[in-house]
């Protein structure tokens, strides 16, 4: 039988489904995986990406569990790749390596205004609130008025955390730095604005109806928006997801507002055009064009513009891939650039040994269930690819311990990683919460090493 070592950097849901998918393929090959994460705890945008009122999707960390908890992976957390260890330990050590390292960055949005101060990537925000520990404790909600781009389920996401009470978040994991600032926001009104229409957005029902349910929140929207075109309306009656989508806005539609104290403003057909500066240079209102339907099932503008104060911008246009040292990288997408998984140099040419899986595979598009199918294909490669698999000159499973220990990598291991866990849950257990998630890395690498 043929032994691989095969290393997969990233223990996000990618690098997880990669490593099970392995490990759980006929074929006549003895594998052995090691997963290498940056931080101390797995999991990635699961952990980092996903709202803390969002408890039935992160139910996923459960099934994710179960493969770390299985012992046929090993897991190596605090291990920064390029740092700790490179592509050169990697060669000398394993066959393979799968990188899943994800796309954390935010999609560049070129329009005048954006860098000013009150204008933030909801991306940075998004790891502020889930307690990422390599961002700053604080953040500057000063702003009464704020507006959201995006029409997808991140903006949705950074829109209900705004407008939400905090009271209403306490049942969750939320760490207590992020309880500390969300008390004190003195928002009012929150604008999300997309630049189609009501039929052509990107969340998901699930995430809409979430946002209805926010207590002490009207759901603002506007009857102009509602006038579909024949696209629009064959997209309600071919589509269940945009048909659900519809009747929930369309329940908004009829809802009394004005009781509650603070509001979410829903604008469709609105491109951002500006962001405009005040006396102080910051921030102090958004300029935008209202737009229409082009027939193609995207938008065009019409040539009015309209603008509205706000005194912060958070930018939900996306996710974006980084680089990665001594690996070609693909700075228009923000991927690796591969073929079906396989990573292929600046001639198209494919580099032996190297893969990837996930986000920084196919860019930050679907689901967090769409990896698994992401990653079959992925694998399917690795362990078809015998004649372009690395030649380590020490493949023991001893030397990568040795090698790290050597460096003084203060490296996290499952058992790590249970301790970290029982940790937040009896810091939550006082208050009836869920866990209270621990955010600076030298105490979360105090709790996992003890």
């Amino acid at each position: 039988m043929t032994t691989l070592r095969l290393a997969i950097v990233g223990a996000g849901p990618a690098g997880i489904y990669a490593a099970d998918i392995a490990r759980k393929t006929d074929h006549a090959i003895d594998l052995s995986i090691d997963l290498f994460e940056r931080l101390p705890a797995p999991y990635g945008l699961v952990r980092y990406g996903v709202a803390p009122d969002h408890p039935r999707i992160k139910g996923i960390i459960g099934a994710l569990r179960e493969v770390l908890d299985g012992g046929a992976v090993r897991l190596f957390g605090n291990v920064e790749y390029g740092t700790d260890i490179t592509l050169a330990d990697l060669q000398r050590h394993y066959h393979a390596v799968i990188f899943a390292t994800g796309a954390s960055g935010d999609a560049d949005l070129d329009v005048p205004g954006v860098h000013l101060p009150g204008s933030y990537g909801a991306a940075d925000f998004v790891s502020w609130y889930d307690g990422h520990p390599d961002v700053p404790r604080t953040w500057p909600l000063t702003a009464r008025e704020v507006a959201v781009i995006g029409n997808g389920n991140v903006a949705l996401d950074v829109a209900r955390i705004l407008a939400k009470h905090v009271d209403d978040l306490m049942p969750t994991e939320v760490p207590d730095n992020v309880v500390a600032g969300l008390t004190a926001s003195p928002v009012t009104d929150v604008h999300v604005f997309g630049r189609r229409g009501p039929a052509q957005v990107k969340f998901t029902p699930l995430e809409l109806r979430e946002l209805g349910e926010v207590p002490d929140v009207d759901m603002v929207v506007h009857d102009e928006d509602f006038d579909y075109d024949e696209a629009s309306r064959l997209a309600i009656a071919t589509n269940k997801q945009v048909l659900v989508i519809d009747r929930v806005l369309q329940q908004w539609r009829t809802r009394q507002v004005g009781a509650a104290s603070r509001r979410l403003h829903l604008h469709f057909w609105a491109r951002p055009t500006e962001f405009v500066a005040g006396d102080d240079g910051a921030v102090a209102a958004i300029r935008w064009e209202r737009t229409e339907p082009d027939g193609q099932g995207g938008a065009r503008g019409t040539g009015e513009f309209r603008e509205q104060a706000v005194q912060a911008v958070y930018r939900a246009v996306g996710y974006f891939g980084s680089p990665l040292p001594d690996l070609p990288f693909d700075a228009g997408r923000g991927i690796l650039p591969n073929h079906e998984g396989q990573v292929v140099d600046a001639e198209g040419g494919i580099v032996p040994g190297v893969y990837a899986t996930g986000w920084i595979k196919r860019g930050p598009v679907g689901l967090i269930g769409h990896t698994k199918s992401d990653a079959m294909e992925t694998v399917h490669h690795v362990l078809t690819d015998a004649g372009l698999w690395w030649s380590p000159q020490a493949p023991a499973e001893s030397a990568v311990t040795d090698l790290l220990d050597s460096r003084g990598v203060r490296y996290t291991t499952v058992e790590g990683w249970h301790a970290l866990d029982r940790h937040e849950i009896a810091l939550g257990e006082p208050a009836g919460r869920a866990r209270v998630k621990v955010v600076p890395r030298d105490e979360m690498l105090a709790a996992s090493l003890g």
